[in-house]
């Protein structure tokens, strides 16, 4: 591999739209091959930082993981390049047949939701869905009403699913779609669509998923939602549906 200047490299990436090519494959490959830590920091530099730079920016935007405990989305994604290098870049192999853009793709979104949903958890006035019930009625005006807002049990079901994404769906074609379902779900409120059929015709364009799939994936999370759902309703709260 022809190692490039930070110059050549720089224009290479401003004209080509695909960030993650061959080429970083390549590169992946030899860093973890070779034991000259000059050489691997020259390969790092012009070969890797900008493509997990990218993947990095990309994930973060795209699934909209914007609860942060740093200043920017740009600390964020240094501290992504920092959890990649430090943690996971050595552990890529490629005999088995993976590809580092999935693979690496992968890593950076479970290590996202978790961080997001850490940082909810924080940032949440109300607490868990636990702590909710823990409360007693002459503590908090709140709960003194037992009135709970769609939206809020909306967000508890994407929160609590994300949690247990992976016990809830352990094939990965299902957790392409759920996860596909969980953003529509948290971007509600830039959907232009709400009809049944356009969304799940919007999914299966999102995921190129057989229908059978995405009508699993749809009642199992129809499954979750109805339990905490009907949690509200046994504990004698009323549901307002005046804001999804």
């Amino acid at each position: 591999m022809t190692l490039l200047s930070q110059k050549d490299m720089e224009k290479k990436q401003t004209n080509n739209n695909y960030y993650f090519t061959q080429q970083t494959e390549d590169a992946i490959v030899l860093y973890n091959t070779s034991s000259d830590p000059v050489f691997k920091s020259r390969i790092f530099t012009q070969h890797l930082y900008y493509p997990f730079y990218k993947m990095a920016e990309n994930i973060i935007h795209t699934f909209k993981f914007y609860y942060m405990d740093v200043d920017s989305v740009e600390d964020l994604k240094l501290d992504i390049i920092r959890m990649i290098t430090e943690e996971k870049l050595q552990g890529f192999d490629p005999s088995n047949g993976a590809k580092a853009f999935s693979y690496f793709q992968t890593i950076i979104k479970r290590w996202l939701i978790k961080y997001n949903n850490d940082n909810y958890k924080k940032l949440k006035q109300v607490g868990s869905f636990e702590e909710i019930h823990d409360y007693d009625d002459t503590t908090s005006d709140l709960f003194k009403s037992k009135k709970v807002k769609i939206s809020q049990v909306v967000d508890l079901f994407i929160e609590q699913c994300y949690a247990n994404f992976e016990q809830l769906f352990d094939k990965e074609a299902d957790q392409k779609v759920a996860d596909a379902v969980l953003v529509l779900f948290k971007t509600r409120h830039d959907l232009d669509i709400f009809k049944k059929k356009a969304l799940y015709i919007y999914i299966r364009e999102m995921t190129d998923c057989e229908t059978p799939t995405l009508t699993r994936v749809i009642n199992k999370l129809r499954d979750e939602f109805r339990k905490i759902y009907t949690d509200y309703i046994d504990k004698g709260y009323e549901v307002e549906y005046n804001s999804i």
